[in-house]
């Protein structure tokens, strides 16, 4: 096809009908080709865009496959911050009472008011994303970093299939009101009957999370698995999906980001071209969430409307009754009010939200055996007890160690080698063990007791009578309060020493270099190049 006009038509036909058919395939998960087909008609622009370079654009389905290279990522700005939620601490059916109350108070409502409307989501378990779209097309994809300032990642989320490359504008039938979970019910939307045009706006910025779905995580970890047993070396497997979808994110070679299986859902906006200027009027955030799924984006099926504390409270418990079927990992509910305008009212504190909390559920627990019990030294010589176990895969991570906190807890709880345990990550994140089942134990297991001279450097251990906690005397002389101290030092609130990590610390004090702070800047090249 040597014509550039035929060239040219024929690229824009074939990248409508490539973006259609992912579209259906990725996010609507309804085929409506073979494999074969698409995989023909991709081949056949790939030539069209090789034979005239000119055709290219950011928008082309060939974009997703991969690009060159990365040296490292550069920063973004973020024009409206990436903030965090408040988490409400209650995991019980209370805490979304808890969340109504505070909202009705801050909006000034007693009990005759009508019920404030919420929308209510599954609080994903991977990436937060940024995605910029100017004029349609996907110039950046951003993480959300400090809030403030992520990484460009724009590369590598090219290659997700289910992130529109494009918003391309089109219309479509509006529901009937209060029709299925998909009606709009904003009178905005609904003052042009028949048919509505849903336009693009200028500047979009799409706020969603990047996830690995289970399915792919395990087929992804038996390919790793595969590599491993064929003796390639720098291979892995990986702990859960969402270190795996972190990891992809954050590859500097795209191409490797594009073997791995990511997907996305979207559930908010930062900067938005506004609507005096042509951009969108929405009244309610679910009006907005069903305009994003008409641009093309992924929105979580379970996404619901919910009337004030009680049905919020049923959305928790069914979600939770359900978690484990979920084809990805969620670690809670969230809870936003609905209306825009009380939003606004409602404003933000400290930096979070009053419109919105993260809704938890208890932790998860599994069962699993105390292999040994170690102790550790911290950084002011504090000795806490670790119980070393089976690993065992809890509340999305594997786990190997628990702490047992201190002596009085550990005898608290009984805790001795070869138990087997109930392990559950406190708040889905700290890992601890609960209880032991008694009836499992062995015959002469023997209690543990916390030792009275330090493991590391030998110096006497001593508890206050105050304290519950014994402590190292040795201070300093003690490599691993040595070590702790210094990265302490290091830390980026303190001086920020770059590349100071806790590998190349342990070698220096283990290989007695440093024995005192002042000796980091006694650090020359001799020294280090003996590591």
């Amino acid at each position: 096809m040597t014509n550039p006009n035929t060239a040219a038509s024929r690229a824009e036909q074939l990248r409508s009908q490539i973006n259609a058919h992912a579209h259906s395939y990725y996010v609507l998960d309804e085929p409506q080709i073979p494999d074969a087909e698409y995989d023909k008609l991709f081949a056949e622009l790939q030539a069209l865009e090789a034979a005239h370079p000119q055709l290219q654009s950011l928008d082309s389905p060939t974009q997703r496959v991969g690009g060159k290279a990365l040296a490292q990522f550069a920063s973004v700005r973020h024009k409206v911050p990436m903030l965090s939620i408040r988490t409400e601490t209650d995991t019980e059916a209370t805490g979304a009472q808890n969340f109504d109350t505070r909202v009705r108070k801050e909006l000034g409502l007693t009990d005759a008011d009508p019920a404030v409307e919420y929308v209510a989501e599954l609080k994903f378990d991977g990436l937060a994303m940024s995605l910029r779209y100017e004029n349609g097309v996907l110039v950046q994809a951003a993480t959300r970093g400090d809030g403030e300032t992520g990484e460009d990642v724009t590369q590598n989320v090219r290659t997700i299939g289910q992130i529109p490359l494009r918003l391309v504008p089109h219309t479509s039938p509006l529901p009937p009101a209060g029709e299925g979970a998909d009606g709009f019910d904003s009178l905005s939307l609904r003052e042009r009957a028949g048919v509505w045009a849903f336009p693009s706006p200028a500047t979009l910025d799409v706020r969603g999370e990047v996830y690995m779905r289970r399915d792919d995580f395990e087929a992804l970890n038996e390919k790793q698995r595969s590599k491993i047993n064929q003796g390639m070396k720098g291979e892995k497997t990986f702990v859960n999906p969402r270190n795996a979808a972190a990891g992809a994110v954050r590859q500097l070679d795209s191409s490797i980001a594009a073997q791995r299986p990511l997907s996305f859902f979207a559930y908010g906006l930062g900067e938005v071209t506004p609507a005096s200027e042509g951009g969108p009027d929405f009244k309610t955030h679910f009006d907005m969430l069903q305009t994003l799924k008409i641009w093309g984006f992924p929105v979580a099926a379970q996404t619901i409307r919910a009337q004030a504390a009680p049905e919020l409270i049923a959305y928790h418990q069914r979600i939770g009754q359900t978690r484990d079927e979920l084809p990805f990992d969620i670690d809670g509910v969230v809870y936003k009010v609905n209306s825009l305008a009380l939003q606004k009212q409602l404003g933000f504190v400290t930096r979070e939200p009053r419109w919105a909390v993260a809704h938890k559920y208890p932790a998860q627990e599994q069962l699993t055996t105390v292999l040994s019990i170690d102790v550790q030294v911290g950084r002011t010589g504090k000795l806490t007890p670790v119980a070393k176990l089976a690993p065992v895969f809890v509340g999305g991570v594997t786990v190997t160690n628990a702490t047992l906190h201190n002596e009085d807890e550990a005898r608290r709880k009984d805790v001795r080698v070869g138990d087997t345990v109930v392990v559950r990550r406190a708040g889905d994140v700290i890992p601890e063990v609960v209880s032991v089942l008694l009836d499992k134990r062995a015959p002469g297991a023997e209690v543990f007791t916390m030792p009275h001279i330090c493991p590391v450097c030998g110096s006497s251990a001593v508890r206050e009578d105050d304290e519950a906690d014994f402590r190292c005397t040795g201070g300093l002389f003690c490599g691993a309060q040595r070590k702790e101290a210094i990265l302490h030092f290091a830390h980026r609130r303190a001086v920020e020493v770059d590349g100071l990590g806790d590998k190349l610390v342990e070698q220096l004090v283990d290989a007695n270099i440093i024995r005192t702070l002042p000796d980091l800047y006694k650090l020359g090249l001799v020294a280090l190049s003996g590591l």
